[in-house]
């Protein structure tokens, strides 16, 4: 496993400790791999996901940092999102 992806399950754990999500969701880091959140879990892993964030390792780590919004991230084009929309938004409260 890379660093990136160690990293970024690091970072979500921390993001994640603090709050109850309901539902999965999937980061995948482009070049790198991915990590799910699922059941109160972070790992890294390609399984399913509710929904599945596709985003460069620069852009993760910024969203990540708090240093930019998740959906400004998405629509400016910096941020793929493809499938459940209302899992999606609840994820991205807990990052802004």
């Amino acid at each position: 496993m890379s660093n990136v992806i160690d990293d970024a399950v690091a970072a979500l754990k921390e993001k994640m400790s603090n709050t109850s999500f309901e539902g999965s969701a999937k980061f995948k880091i482009e070049t790198e791999g991915s990590v799910v959140i699922s059941g109160g879990s972070v790992y890294a892993s390609d399984d399913p996901a509710d929904v599945t964030f596709t985003a460069s390792v620069e852009i993760l780590e910024e969203i990540f940092n708090g240093e930019l919004e998740p959906t400004a991230a998405f629509m400016t084009g910096k941020l793929k999102i493809d499938g459940d929309m209302g899992t999606a938004m609840r994820l991205a409260n807990v990052f802004s």
